[in-house]
């Protein structure tokens, strides 16, 4: 699903109160919301789908498959996300 058959789909569940420019303008708040409130390395916890958080990766020793050389991994943070129980049982 891209953004604009989110946006779209959201339009039709809103019914005839919201505008698709105002449904988009929604869309993208949420977006820029949950994006903010990780990067500060907060989690966002939304009932009956998931928790987005940050997680670390710790530095590792890797290989090149092309030279087969070793090489150094730095470490990284990464987003997690684990799914509401309520959300894999509807799988």
């Amino acid at each position: 699903m891209t953004k604009q058959e989110l946006v779209e789909a959201v339009h039709a569940q809103a019914g005839d109160g919201l505008t698709k420019k105002v449904t988009a303008d929604v869309v993208d708040a949420v977006f820029r919301t949950v994006a903010s409130n990780i990067s500060s390395g907060g989690k966002v916890a939304l009932a009956g789908f998931g928790t987005f958080t940050v997680k670390v990766r710790a530095a590792r020793q890797g290989r090149n498959p092309r030279t087969k050389d070793t090489i150094h991994i730095p470490a990284t943070k990464v987003v997690g996300f684990k799914a509401a129980s309520s959300l894999k049982d509807s799988l």
